[in-house]
């Protein structure tokens, strides 16, 4: 496959914020992307019950508001706003921990259509550990995801572990983990402790020491 890496880590924007949810310390991450197709599309891709496990991840539940669904072998959840075909938003709930995750979509008036995702999570000895890499990355790897299934609808879904141990795959991960460290330095977090738990995050994605 020709993957252009710099291309990819280029087309995501990135920026970390600030703020208290329920009362507490959280961080938010957004990340967003332009597609070349529809907002409708876009919203299709993104909601669909049959289109979710081409780009992402095999999904189950009642995909509608006020449904729970679960994804194989990763978060569940409920679905707390659906308001088609701009803004979806659900709580991500993993490993006993609860975190909020809203998308919208809008036009990027260039002739495509623009996913801004926003997850926002209570901060955590996790957090210090890896930053905003933590979930940045994972999520980074979805819009990769979508991105493929939007070109080619009928493609088969990219080999998640083949990528992730391939060249392309390892500088991908390092290339976003490195631009999340940078993300979180701009909004405030000491450089040394941003870039160090940057190099933690490339480490646990590619397998190697950081």
């Amino acid at each position: 496959m020709d993957f252009d890496v710099k291309g990819h880590l280029g087309a995501v924007e990135r920026s970390v914020a600030s703020l208290e949810r329920d009362g507490r310390p959280a961080r938010a991450i957004t990340l967003s992307r332009s597609y070349p197709t529809t907002v409708e599309d876009l919203w299709d891709a993104v909601t669909n019950g049959e289109r979710i496990p081409r780009w992402f991840l095999p999904i189950q539940g009642k995909l509608e508001p006020g449904g729970r669904f679960q994804f194989e072998g990763n978060a569940g959840g409920a679905i707390t706003a659906c308001e088609p075909p701009a803004r979806l938003a659900i709580t991500w709930e993993f490993g006993g921990d609860v975190s909020w995750v809203e998308v919208r979509i809008s036009d990027d008036g260039a002739g495509g259509a623009r996913l801004a995702l926003t997850h926002t999570a209570l901060l955590s000895e996790h957090w210090d550990r890896y930053g905003p890499g933590a979930t940045g990355v994972g999520w980074e790897g979805g819009l990769l995801g979508l991105a493929l299934h939007l070109a080619q609808p009928a493609a088969p879904k990219l080999d998640e572990a083949a990528f992730a141990a391939s060249g392309d795959g390892k500088a991908l991960y390092a290339g976003s983990s490195e631009a999340w460290g940078e993300a979180a330095v701009a909004a405030g977090t000491d450089p040394g402790a941003a870039r160090a738990a940057a190099a933690r995050t490339t480490a646990f994605y590619t397998g190697e020491p950081a």
